[in-house]
């Protein structure tokens, strides 16, 4: 089994059992396959991205990298929600990367319940216990210069995730089943910064925090808390995939500029009417107590400054808005690369059509492949992007800025060889996802590519979640 299809197979676990409200027979199930899957042997190549699956050895198989624990991590109160130890795989660089960092946080989803976050601890993304003791590095994590010509010779991190929270929680322990649950995002967040400070990161002379879906999440989050780690002479940027999540209240109050993405504004406010996403989050921030990392957006919470349809909501929701990174990027100082989909597979399953708003199931198909949604679902998916694009006019504007989003439906995209920079990958004005963000981060050219709407990108990799693995 090639090193690239492990990670793989992870990202597609985690996609789809990751998520809110699962039964506990479907993780049971989740974990089970996962173990016999890897027992037998069998191959997940890329068919899920619409290629055949088959994925040869060959020598440039990716570097493996040995998990490290963090020291002490129970005197610090820094431990996963089961009480283990995090942990973070790091692979030093060499020649002219040698004092260059990239640091990448691993994201997972989130948990927003005591029985949610229960059952994460038999999983990588609640318990040390069970992550992976080697991982491949592959896309911008890849020491190959083919495959990451920028960053191959840097430094490079992996922080693993296991608090549920964007590492971002400073809760108190709570109690399920009899044993304990450990809300502290924010204290593994700096263990592994201090970790890192003391191994050559506190030298670094140029330094990238970037992180995939909830990591990319934190990236916004934690970003400004990088900068002011490292010397302020020295180039610090963030560069944050997957992790722009739509808050489906602002989808519903788009206004409506063309017929077309009239319809689907409407019809977003009729799949999503229940705020599904917005809920999730007012809980995550209420269990893990994640209102205090954003004084500022608090500050500007108020009924009066609030959407209508805010008025009657309690504190903690609105502290929810605070969770979403539109509201976070409004204070955030360090320059931002933004990278998402227009047609995020992950978003349009769970927050543009949840399955509590599609009883009859008539996005089933759609929502797995986007090349099985008929016309009028093809509308409302193009009013999804138009949210997407609308959330990010503001920050358009912003002159450190880097924007990259292209118009395939896929989730992480840095992940992958094959979507980060390849001979076959995504490509918007000709330009791959390493080649904008190297130009980006070196100040080689201004980059805020926004590709066209579906399905005029030939380039583009579509998850195809019908077919996610191939034995």
């Amino acid at each position: 089994m090639a090193m690239g299809d492990v990670h793989q197979l992870q990202l597609w676990w985690r996609r789809r059992w990751g998520t809110e409200r699962r039964a506990t027979v479907a993780w049971v199930f989740a974990a089970l396959f996962i173990v016999l899957f890897l027992a037998a042997g069998s191959r997940l190549g890329d068919t899920a991205l619409g290629g055949t699956g088959i994925l040869a050895r060959s020598s440039s198989d990716p570097a493996l990298v040995d998990l490290t624990l963090v020291r002490d991590a129970e005197e610090k109160g820094a431990v996963c929600l089961d009480g283990s130890p995090p942990g973070y795989h790091l692979q030093k660089g060499f020649g002219s990367g040698a004092d260059s960092w990239l640091v990448h946080l691993e994201g997972g989803g989130w948990c927003s319940s005591l029985e949610s976050c229960s059952l994460r601890k038999s999983t990588p993304v609640g318990s040390s216990h069970h992550m992976e003791r080697q991982v491949p590095f592959v896309g911008i994590l890849s020491n190959i210069p083919s495959q990451n010509p920028d960053f191959h010779n840097w430094n490079k991190v992996k922080v693993r995730y296991c608090d549920g929270a964007s590492y971002s929680g400073e809760g108190e322990s709570e109690t399920q089943d009899g044993t304990k649950l450990f809300f502290r995002g924010q204290r593994i967040w700096k263990a592994i910064m201090g970790e890192l400070l003391q191994k050559g990161l506190a030298n670094a002379k140029q330094a990238l925090l970037t992180g995939c879906s909830a990591g990319g999440l934190a990236t916004f989050i934690h970003c400004d808390e990088f900068r002011e780690l490292l010397p302020k002479e020295i180039t610090v940027k963030c560069f944050a995939d997957a992790g722009f999540f739509l808050n489906e209240l602002k989808l519903a109050m788009v206004d409506c500029i063309y017929s077309t993405t009239c319809l689907a504004m409407s019809n977003i406010k009729d799949i999503s009417g229940k705020n599904y996403i917005q809920s999730f989050y007012s809980n995550v921030v209420h269990l893990q107590d994640v209102g205090r990392k954003f004084p500022d957006c608090i500050s500007r919470m108020e009924p009066s400054q609030a959407a209508p349809e805010l008025f009657s909501w309690s504190i903690m929701y609105l502290y929810s808005q605070c969770f979403f990174a539109e509201e976070i990027i409004k204070n955030v100082k360090t320059p931002l690369f933004i990278l998402n989909p227009a047609y995020d597979s992950w978003q349009i399953q769970n927050i543009f059509v949840p399955a509590s708003s599609d009883p009859q199931q008539s996005w089933q198909r759609c929502k797995l492949n986007i090349h099985n949604c008929d016309s009028n679902q093809i509308k409302s998916l193009q009013g999804f992007r138009y949210a997407l694009l609308n959330a990010l006019s503001e920050f358009k504007k912003n002159n450190n800025g880097g924007m990259f989003i292209n118009s395939c439906f896929v989730h992480c995209q840095t992940i992958y060889n094959f979507t980060w920079h390849s001979s076959n990958s995504p490509r918007v004005n000709n330009k791959t996802l390493a080649e904008a963000v190297g130009d980006w981060y070196f100040g080689r050219a201004k980059v805020q590519e926004i590709d066209c709407a579906y399905p005029c990108n030939p380039t583009c990799h579509h998850l195809n979640l019908m077919q996610p693995y191939r034995m």
